[in-house]
Formats: C-alpha cells, structure tokens, sequence
C-alpha cells in the first residue's frame, strides 16, 4: 500500500512537470514567433510547430489567444523588465534624474526593439495584444509622472513639459531619431534641449 502510494505521487509529479515544461515550451514558441513573424502572424499552428506539439496541445494549455497573450508578454516582461524608476530617485537634480531616466529607457528599448516594433505595428490588428500594450502604456505614465517630479514649473509651462516628455519616452519617438543615427546618449541629451527650451532655458546636464 505505501508503495503504492509512493508511485502514485512519484507519477503525478512527473505528470506535472512534464505539463510544466510543455507550458513553457509553448510561451517560449509563442515569444519566438512573436518576435520574428509579429503578433498578427502568430497562428497556434505556428506557435505549436515552433513548440515541436499539437495544436490542441496548445488550446489544452492556452484556451483562447487572451490567455496566451498574457501568458507571452507576463514572461517575456520578466525576462526584459523594463528600468525602474525609483533608482533614480535619489538624484534630487531634476533635470539629472531625467537624463538618466531617458538614458536608460533608451537603452532598454535599444535591447528589446524588434518586439515593440512588431508589437506596436499590430496592436490595433491583435485584439487580445491590446489589453497587455495597455499595461505598459500605464507604466510609461507612472515613468513620466516619476521624472516630472522636481521640475519647479507651474500652469502651461509644466503642461508643456509634461507633454514634451510624454512624446520623448514613447518608443516611436526612440525609433525616429534611432533611424537619424543617433545614438542613445545623443537622442537623450537632444531630448534635454527640447525640455531646456520648455523650462525656460536651463541647461540640460
């Protein structure tokens, strides 16, 4: 009788890790073939050939392409976790602490560009990618309202500011000037012109 209990437990372990690592497999394919093909051409028959299963392997793990979305861009996020603002929130300088902030947004999107380019090309064909593009939208809003904190504006000018930071962190942004050949430290300090101008001329550092 213990034997047998033993077994029992021995195979549903299995059983479990196996599903585990076909789960994974299938998030790993779905990263994949998001990334080279883009969201709109991620088919589950692609999705499970990458993942060397069925395609019912995958309805059986992911029943609809919401879960499936979310289980993708929840993995890919933690392996390429974008930077986090309250390691700048020591440098009491504004116009330091936004440089810096800019600085290394621009270097997460320099490692991570091909997904959110391929990401934000089909967002508006990928109904179930717009929840997840969501969510990093309101991320970019709490980046902004981190690097806004400091700046002594008030009325339109703080407006200003805010907008024209708002524009500087959007990945397009990043994109346009990455295609005029600049690099991350140049995009950033050309972005502190623009905020210097709005601020009333102060230098960018």
């Amino acid at each position: 009788m213990i034997t047998d209990m033993g077994t029992r437990r021995y195979t549903l372990r299995k059983r479990a890790e196996a599903q585990e690592d076909t789960r994974a497999r299938i998030v790993d394919a779905m990263i994949e073939v998001h990334r080279d093909l883009g969201p709109r051409n991620a088919t589950v028959s692609a999705i499970a050939e990458r993942a060397g299963v069925q395609r019912l392997t995958v309805y059986r793990h992911y029943p609809d392409d919401a879960s499936l979305f979310e289980a993708c861009t929840s993995t890919w996020l933690q392996r390429n976790p974008p930077p986090d603002a309250a390691e700048f929130e020591g440098v009491s300088d504004p116009v330091a602490r936004t440089r810096q902030g800019l600085e290394a947004l621009y270097a997460y999107y320099a490692r991570t560009q091909r997904m959110w380019a391929v990401s934000y090309r089909d967002v508006g064909e990928v109904p179930a990618l717009q929840g997840p593009m969501a969510g990093f939208e309101t991320w970019l809003d709490a980046y902004l309202q981190a690097l806004l904190r400091g700046w002594r504006l008030r009325g339109r000018r703080r407006e200003r500011l805010a907008d024209t930071l708002a524009l500087a962190l959007r990945f397009h942004t990043w994109q346009t000037l990455d295609t005029r050949g600049l690099d991350d430290a140049a995009k950033a300090a050309l972005v502190m012109e623009w905020l210097a101008g709005v601020a009333g001329g102060r230098p960018a550092q």
